[in-house]
């Protein structure tokens, strides 16, 4: 455990902004994996659950969870599923 303040006070803040990141990284996985499900039981909802899905990743790009080019090659494979 650090023994000057400022490090103390970084320790905390690293801590709550890595339960912001694992909460924020584990609602995209379930939002992905919703469409998923939607897209290989070939429910009528798809549509609106990739629209959904898509933003998630845009989001996730944008705070920096994600790579940008991993958000571009998820969008892709899901619109494959999708048109599938």
């Amino acid at each position: 455990m650090p023994q000057i303040k400022s490090a103390i006070k970084r320790v905390k803040t690293q801590a709550a902004n890595r339960e912001r990141n694992a909460a924020q990284v584990s609602a995209l996985r379930t939002t992905v994996k919703k469409f998923k499900v939607a897209a290989a039981a070939g429910a009528d909802n798809k549509q609106d659950l990739y629209k959904e899905a898509a933003r998630a990743i845009d989001m996730a790009a944008n705070k920096g969870l994600i790579h940008k080019n991993k958000a571009g090659r998820d969008k892709s494979r899901l619109s494959a599923l999708l048109t599938k």
